[in-house]
């Protein structure tokens, strides 16, 4: 079994910064990629950033750029979020992501998801 592990969420103040970790373990083969996404009420789940293999190419969405940085620490199979300058617009569960191969997922990559971290950004 494959599990990730969520951690950093919480309430913090417009212009405040928060980070947040995810941790995958378990039958893990090789993580070809980790990001984040994050869904808030009402709307559907979007990609906030993201960091993939070979090269640690990273993308982000267009409302994150410059105030958030992902990356990765790959001997850990943990990805982490540095967001800064947050504001309000930012509120959301925010949920990792992996692509990898497991054990069990007979050589081909397979998606899993965090239980998801509430951010919450609120004066």
């Amino acid at each position: 079994q494959v599990q990730l592990v969520e951690s950093g969420g919480g309430l913090v103040q417009p212009g405040g910064s928060l980070r947040l970790s995810c941790a995958a373990s378990g039958a893990i083969i090789s993580i070809l990629g980790m990001g984040w996404y994050r869904q808030a009420p009402g709307k559907e789940r979007e990609l906030v950033a993201r960091i993939r293999s070979p090269g640690e190419t990273t993308n982000y969405a267009d409302s994150v750029k410059g105030r958030f940085t992902i990356t990765r620490d790959k001997a850990k199979n943990t990805v982490f979020l540095q967001m800064n300058s947050l504001n309000p617009e930012d509120t959301a569960v925010y949920y990792c992501n992996a692509v990898l191969v497991s054990v069990h997922g007979l050589g081909s990559p397979e998606d899993y998801w965090g239980q998801g971290t509430q951010v919450t950004v609120s004066s």
